[in-house]
């Protein structure tokens, strides 16, 4: 534990000195400052498709006061979301997508500084069945235009797209017919890859753009080869851990991380799950696969997820590459009826919620703290990279932390 804290320490905190000057370029002599954290420049996130029915004023009483409740825990820990995109709930209709709503939740967030992901633009499970009704080639003219439309469409709002997700299997999926298994079967896992996200760069150019998987087996690694190697340029490296079935560890995550940072690439952890329940059997190969209509979170799982949670995010910010982690989901019950969420049904916060707020915006936080500068303007501190603002007489002065080690920034009052 100790070496995943020093690691930390290295890899996400600056040691800064901060020269302060009036407005006339005087130092400011020994007077007393504050200092404050605004942000972290790491993506904490959680999906917030419960956010879509609130914002667009659709719930009504105990629903509508549950649903305050868990958006108010997510404002207060996360810094990042991911909207639902999925093609088939998107646009059930043939030329009538939901735009609007997702227009008006993606303001919502960007207006409470949330940078917000879109999620997936191309995808086999849970796509558009009128697909079915074309032949392969309109069926990617269909999601080529879908991607420019909606990338197009939602550009100042989301900047941060996964845009193709579970592509090892998409031309072998074979749990049923499907239009995007189709073309990826034709052309190819890499052919499909790269017409995406050429399609993406387009419409907008300054998006983050993702590939993203659930199978962290050598097939995606090898995957990511090929693509890199195809000239496709990915963004950021997504990669899912869903660990319904019990925690990777320490040594298997580490594992992981080590064969996709040799793309020196940003990484994402895009979905993450860990159960506060028993756990799903180890011999079900398929997550969907396991369907239970009573999953309950016990007190003895909770406090497992919360000891397993807080080690799988140390895990993760130790390591240099990962830039963003994304819970799937904020309230227990939603994907797979799984006990999985940091929020039980009711919206009260678990012992990980609770634990993971005391790292988040405790330990790896600066909460305003006075400082007085020396005979030269000067005051020293540490903190994680990300974004502070600096108080004295009234007035507030942002600034970065933006590289890690020893850092100097000159702040005119």
């Amino acid at each position: 534990m100790e070496n995943l804290e020093t690691r930390i320490k290295s890899q996400r905190t600056a040691e800064a000195t901060l020269l302060v000057t009036t407005e006339d370029g005087r130092p400011l002599v020994e007077q007393e400052i504050t200092i404050a954290q605004k942000n972290h420049r790491f993506l904490f996130g959680s999906n917030g498709f419960f956010l879509l029915p609130l914002v667009n004023n659709e719930l009504s009483g105990a629903e509508q006061d549950r649903t305050e409740r868990i958006a108010e825990n997510f404002l207060d820990l996360m810094n990042y979301v991911t909207l639902p995109f999925y093609w088939g709930r998107f646009e059930p209709k043939k030329g009538d997508p939901d735009t609007e709503r997702l227009i008006k939740t993606a303001k919502w967030c960007v207006e409470h500084k949330l940078p917000v992901k879109g999620h997936p633009l191309c995808w086999h499970t849970q796509t558009a069945d009128w697909l079915l009704e074309m032949t392969n080639e309109e069926i990617l003219q269909a999601q080529i235009s879908r991607i420019e439309r909606d990338v197009t469409a939602f550009a100042g709002l989301i900047e941060i797209w996964d845009v193709v997700n579970e592509a090892v299997i998409m031309p072998i999926f074979n749990k049923y017919d499907n239009g995007i298994t189709r073309i990826c079967k034709e052309l190819g896992r890499i052919k499909t890859i790269k017409i995406m996200f050429e399609a993406a760069r387009r419409a907008n150019p300054k998006a983050v753009l993702l590939l993203n998987d659930f199978d962290v087996s050598p097939a995606y690694d090898i995957l990511v080869e090929g693509c890199l190697e195809a000239g496709i340029k990915i963004d950021t490296i997504g990669i899912q851990s869903h660990m319904h079935q019990g925690y990777w560890g320490v040594e298997k995550t580490e594992r992981i991380l080590e064969r996709f940072a040799r793309f020196n690439l940003p990484i994402h952890f895009t979905e993450t799950t860990l159960i506060s329940g028993q756990l799903m059997p180890p011999e079900i190969v398929d997550l969907n696969d396991y369907q239970v209509e009573d999953w309950p979170s016990t007190p003895e799982g909770e406090e497992r997820q919360a000891r397993e949670t807080l080690l799988h995010y140390k895990t993760l910010l130790a390591h240099p590459l990962v830039t963003g982690i994304t819970w799937w989901d904020m309230i227990d019950g939603q994907w797979l009826n799984a006990p999985c969420g940091l929020l039980r049904r009711d919206g009260t916060p678990k012992p990980a919620y609770e634990e993971l707020h005391k790292l988040v915006k405790g330990e790896w936080w600066l909460a305003p703290t006075g400082f007085r500068t020396d005979q030269e303007g000067k005051v020293k501190f540490r903190g994680f990279l990300g974004d502070y603002e600096l108080r004295y007489a009234g007035r507030r002065i942002p600034f970065q932390l933006e590289e890690k080690g020893e850092v100097t920034l000159k702040l005119k009052l």
